[in-house]
């Protein structure tokens, strides 16, 4: 699998999983509270921070006929229209450039999401070292074709999109200039359950678009994030906010900093975890050796003797012969007297 090379940062199996913090609105329309979550993701480890560039123009029309009222009466958006979501939701294209310079001056990575050709070149100006595509964009072809021009790595979700609209949207980067990318798999439904996040479909995905696969997490907590890696996962992203009580368009669904923290130390974790194919004590474990069980005499026995059943045992520790020569010793005399407690071996044998 070709690995990719994201700012200073190479993403592929043979590096820890490369972990982007996404702020979305949860800024509540505060440029001070967007810097204090850039730096807040920072300190807990994030590789990469992403924000979203749009106006709500851009997105959608300001309408409140039913086509553009959020109808879900149980979601978190519910009796908003999308251009008031928006409204709300959006990062001042202002605020782009402080933002990107805190994110590098503090080590990460930072990038966008771009909704349309004005936000992309918008972005073009500020050098973003990759872009994302939303799941709700991953079907917007001209947008696809668009970012995928710049040549730049494109990450992108596939939230309800079929095969078919992946491969199509794959055909389309790859036809455009980008010649890497990586897929994320993402459940849009926020916040996502467990029990439709169906993270096995990661590996699917990796096998037949032969490409680097991650994970664009709106589950809570950190658990799917951690059970991605093992399935190969080697990208996550999870909405970042500093406290969900004190709210944000995303809040709900967002991890806190000490979250975060753990997202960052468990992903890690479980990509060391899974190391290769070993059979057989690995170098930290050839110390325990000593504690496996082996044949000790358990009583004290006179040259000549027999070894029975009353006089000999397996226990630990291990520096007499192996347990699979139990039966075998039965019935053998020694060479010589053995007090209780002695490791038998070939030696003492007659």
């Amino acid at each position: 699998m070709k690995e990719i090379r994201i700012g200073n940062r190479t993403i592929g199996s043979g590096h820890p999983p490369f972990v982007i913090a996404e702020m979305s609105g949860n800024h509540n329309k505060s440029l001070d509270r967007a810097l204090d979550i850039v730096k807040a993701a920072a300190r807990a480890g994030a590789h990469a921070f992403k924000i979203q560039t749009y106006t709500p123009d851009t997105m959608t029309l300001n309408l409140q006929n039913k086509d553009f009222m959020i109808g879900d009466s149980n979601g978190l958006w519910k009796g908003k229209s999308l251009y008031e979501l928006y409204a709300e939701a959006y990062t001042p294209w202002e605020w782009h450039e402080p933002i990107f310079a805190s994110c590098r001056a503090l080590g990460m990575i930072p990038f966008s999401t771009p909704f349309d050709e004005s936000s992309l070149e918008f972005l073009e100006t500020l050098g973003v070292d990759c872009y994302k595509i939303a799941s709700f964009e991953n079907n917007d072809i001209p947008l696809l074709r668009k970012v995928a021009s710049k040549g730049k790595p494109m990450i992108i979700s596939t939230g309800m999109a079929s095969l078919g609209d992946i491969e199509q949207a794959v055909h389309t980067i790859t036809e455009a200039g980008c010649r890497e990318y990586i897929l994320l798999k993402c459940t849009s439904s926020y916040p996502a359950s467990p029990g439709n996040t169906n993270l096995n479909t990661i590996p699917y995905l990796r096998d037949i678009f032969r490409a680097q696969v991650g994970l664009s997490d709106h589950t809570l907590g950190v658990g799917a994030a951690v059970a991605s890696v093992a399935l190969g996962s080697t990208v996550i992203e999870k909405h970042f906010t500093l406290n969900r009580a004190e709210g944000g368009v995303d809040a709900a669904f967002s991890l806190e900093p000490a979250e975060f923290a753990s997202l960052v130390r468990e992903t890690d974790t479980a990509w060391r975890a899974l190391g290769g194919i070993s059979i057989g004590p690995t170098p930290e474990e050839e110390k325990s050796l000593q504690f496996r069980r082996s044949v000790y005499t358990s009583k004290d026995i006179k040259a000549g003797d027999l070894l029975t059943a009353d006089n000999i045992k397996v226990i630990r520790p291990g520096y007499g012969l192996a347990p699979k020569y139990y039966d075998l010793l039965l019935g053998k005399r020694l060479r010589t007297d053995l007090p209780v407690g002695t490791p038998l071996s070939w030696d003492l044998l007659l």
